[in-house]
């Protein structure tokens, strides 16, 4: 597998995704976040799968709108990791459909949104227990590529 890029999976089939839009902004990210030699994966799915994963390893029984699963328990922020895997992430695209009539942008821009939230949970950011770090670089990110 290629490295410094994520390598996306399109497992739903309800919305018309651009997987190499995606695959463009991940390459950005990880240059700009000098990770160019590890890998990720990013599975693009629904709600349905999306709810059954929150609720085995959440134990929230209901769909969310990105998971991420580090590959590296112990992950800090900067650290270097013990393999050439950040880990997955999975995103539902459905949810974030709805997420972005909600906020009145399109499908394409929640998904770039979600895609920098999720990647910066496999880097090691925690919003829910941080005092703003990951927020904070996430508006940060937000500003450099999505504007």
């Amino acid at each position: 597998m290629a490295t410094g890029k994520p390598h996306i999976l399109n497992r739903q089939r309800t919305y018309a995704v651009s997987v190499s839009r995606l695959e463009k902004l991940g390459r950005k990210l990880c240059r700009h976040l000098q990770i160019q030699r590890y890998h990720f994966t990013v599975v693009l799915s629904n709600d349905q799968a999306i709810r059954e994963l929150n609720r085995r390893f959440r134990r929230i029984n209901r769909p969310t709108d990105v998971l991420s699963f580090p590959s590296s328990l112990g992950a800090q922020k900067g650290e270097p990791f013990d393999n050439s895997s950040l880990g997955d992430m999975i995103v539902s695209v459905e949810t974030a459909y709805r997420q972005a009539i909600q906020q009145g942008h399109s499908l394409a821009r929640e998904l770039d949104i979600l895609f920098i939230h999720g990647l910066l949970h496999l880097l090691g950011y925690d919003h829910e227990t941080d005092q703003g770090q990951m927020r904070r670089k996430e508006r940060l990110l937000y500003k450099m590529f999505l504007c």
